[in-house]
């Protein structure tokens, strides 16, 4: 029975958009830090990027109208702060249906900057032409967009892994560039994977590689502090976030236990680990918006980011997450 309620819940892991008209919040500036982070829009499926001392945060957009059918997601937002406390929105980057190809659905993304240029990865839904989820990849001269396709298709579509037969076990691209330059995408949904990119940033170099990772759900984050890897992943389900340690970007991963527990209010979680001005953050979403001057609450379909501290052990170790309310304080 586990196994089938797993199997189903896998529909509902990242979010998913229809074909209606995008609701999107309109700039605003001076969001104060608490958690959730923000109480006027719902987020989701957050990924950070550190970039000329502010802080770049990307998330999903959750509109469902209720928390018991499913997810609607249709573009992606971002905000920034120079301070992790004091948050600034820009409104949407770009929406699922900006890749011609793709039908809807804007999932899970990530966002690295090179030589000057922003590169978006995320997961849509592909036309009819070739089913199921796959990863594109945008671009702009600046992280606040606008973001274009940088090469009019898909860079990953269903079709060219059959680990599993869901047609959603290619999502959550989480993108690590080596100090060399060297670039590696990772991805999937109960079966990890990873595989190199070229220089350009938008083309495979290489054999998509299968990771060995216990309990593996979705949701890979790779990140380095001194010379440990790290990749965090969400496990089992509801989702925890598990993580594992490596002297190299390829491995053998070790694991190393659960990281963050369930976040409160939904299945699902999602997280990005960064280092900002000598300190280091866990950035990941809860359900939690309690319903505000007759606003909508927060739940399963309707998730809202938030941050806490992280820390290390002394033997590189990650200590657990301690979720607040207070989140970061100036």
């Amino acid at each position: 029975m586990r196994q089938i309620s797993l199997a189903l819940a896998m529909v509902a892991l990242t979010g998913c958009s229809g074909e209606s008209e995008v609701n999107t919040p309109a700039p605003t500036t001076a969001l104060e830090a608490n958690n959730p982070l923000f109480t006027d829009v719902f987020t989701a499926d957050p990924a950070a990027l550190v970039h000329n001392d502010t802080v770049y945060l990307y998330t999903g957009h959750d509109e469902a109208p209720n928390n018991d059918v499913f997810f609607q997601m249709h573009d992606w937002l971002v905000f920034s702060s120079t301070d992790m406390v004091n948050w600034e929105a820009h409104g949407p980057i770009m929406k699922a249906t900006d890749f011609a190809w793709a039908k809807g659905d804007a999932w899970a993304a990530h966002m690295v900057e090179k030589d000057g240029t922003f590169y978006f990865y995320t997961t849509v839904r592909h036309k009819d032409d070739k089913p199921g989820f796959a990863i594109g990849v945008a671009t702009s001269d600046s992280p606040t967009g606008p973001f274009k396709d940088a090469i009019g298709k898909a860079l990953i579509t269903d079709d060219m892994t059959k680990h599993t037969p869901n047609d959603w076990d290619d999502i959550d691209p989480a993108i690590f560039i080596e100090e060399n330059g060297d670039t590696y995408m990772f991805f999937g949904n109960l079966v990890p994977k990873y595989v190199k990119l070229k220089d350009n940033m938008i083309e495979l170099d290489g054999e998509i590689k299968v990771l060995d990772l216990p309990n593996y759900t979705e949701a890979s984050w790779v990140h380095k502090k001194g010379d440990n890897y790290y990749l965090s992943y969400a496990c089992e389900f509801p989702e925890k976030i598990c993580y594992a340690m490596s002297k190299s970007i390829h491995g053998p991963w070790e694991y190393k236990g659960i990281l963050n527990e369930i976040a409160g209010n939904t299945e699902t979680n999602h997280q990005s680990i960064i280092e900002f001005k000598g300190k280091d953050y866990f950035i990941y979403h809860t359900g939690a918006v309690p319903p505000i001057d007759g606003k909508p609450s927060g739940g399963r379909f309707r998730r809202s980011v938030a941050i806490d501290p992280l820390y290390y052990n002394e033997d590189g170790t990650l200590k657990r997450v301690v979720m607040t309310t207070e989140g970061i304080q100036p």
